[in-house]
């Protein structure tokens, strides 16, 4: 297998593995309480953790420059942010309870999206390199 295939591999695990803690262990419930609440803290919060965990993948991609993981940063910051909100919004308004099959619905495409973002980060770090 390519070196380059097995760095993504590894850069993506270690995304999710960071996703799964910080969505999962180190959420409070004032970080998943307020989520659906536009600019309250504690999704702020929580999307500020994310972004703060994901410079272990730089330890095995290796950025370009400052700016590039700054960009990053930012834009994992944006669209984290902001699909917690979406996510608690449908939730909130079709009255979505772990008992509906919307609630499902909504962490699926949650998990789909974060995931395509950690896709997205590896391969700008992946163009970088080259």
């Amino acid at each position: 297998m390519p070196e380059i295939a097995i760095l993504c591999l590894a850069a993506l695990a270690v995304l999710l593995v960071k996703h799964t803690a910080a969505d999962f262990f180190l959420q409070t419930p004032y970080q998943f309480c307020n989520k659906g609440i536009y600019g309250h803290p504690g999704g702020l919060l929580h999307a500020g953790i994310h972004v703060a965990m994901t410079p272990f993948v730089y330890l095995v991609l290796v950025p370009a420059s400052l700016l590039l993981v700054l960009g990053i940063a930012l834009g994992e910051f944006v669209i984290h942010y902001h699909v917690d909100w979406a996510k608690e919004q449908v939730g909130r308004r079709l009255n979505a309870t772990p008992q509906t099959s919307i609630y499902w619905h909504a962490l699926g495409m949650d998990q789909l999206l974060h995931g395509l973002t950690y896709v997205g980060i590896v391969a700008v770090l992946v163009w970088a390199m080259y």
